[in-house]
């Protein structure tokens, strides 16, 4: 109906054109420029095609995740430490070229995803606890190119321990890091680990639910 409209002002204007190129050229100019252009904008800005509609993008969607309960069960006694771990998760030996004998992957399948610990023993040697106190803040610090911030934050265990926990924000590997220790004979550090580069954003109700896992493992820590 629009179009139908349009073509009937279309002829109209025709006639006039026709009038006033007979009245002269000034004319001719004067009122194109305060009649015609102006009319044509408007009918260039109001028609569309039958049919056409404004396209207006989507917001980008990612799939959805679906996450079980939180349930534990305690790790084997063959370790120099125990702690509770997800039923849903699999304990694997760390197979790192320089892991220790006592290093584990608590790996999950469904999320392709796993909380690597290492152990080491202290003896009693200040100079060590140094050292793998140093360590740990030059491996949370080697995602500082990707992260967007790294938090430090002290926590206390329900069982009375000392942490400190590192949260990594960003797209990277590992959004969470922690170390452990009693000072004198043990020290323990953990980090949560995606070998899949993806978006962070993607993945954070996965991210939150290891975190949790995290705090359950630090809550239920043990030295043997």
């Amino acid at each position: 109906m629009f179009s139908q409209v349009s073509d009937k002002i279309n002829i109209k204007l025709f006639s006039l054109v026709l009038r006033k190129f007979a009245n002269g050229t000034n004319s001719m100019y004067r009122f194109i420029f305060s009649i015609i252009l102006p009319a044509s904008l408007f009918l260039m800005s109001g028609c569309k095609k039958e049919g056409q509609q404004n396209y207006v993008p989507k917001p980008k969607g990612y799939n959805r995740i679906d996450l079980p309960a939180h349930s534990y069960r305690q790790l084997p006694e063959k370790y120099p430490y125990t702690f509770q771990y997800s039923k849903y998760a699999v304990v694997e030996p760390d197979t790192f070229k320089m892991a220790g004998k006592d290093w584990i992957f608590i790996s999950y399948p469904q999320f392709k995803a796993n909380i690597q610990i290492t152990y080491k023993p202290l003896g009693n040697n200040p100079a060590l606890l140094k050292a793998f106190i140093d360590d740990s803040y030059k491996l949370a610090s080697k995602h500082q190119i990707r992260a967007s911030s790294i938090q430090e934050q002290r926590v206390l265990s329900k069982s009375g321990r000392t942490a400190l926990l590192f949260r990594i924000e960003g797209d990277v590997p590992s959004p969470y890091q922690f170390y452990t220790t009693d000072s004198t004979g043990h020290f323990m550090r953990g980090a949560i680990y995606f070998p899949t580069a993806t978006k962070n954003d993607s993945l954070a109700p996965v991210i939150d639910y290891l975190q949790a896992d995290m705090v359950q493992l630090l809550n239920t820590l043990e030295w043997r």
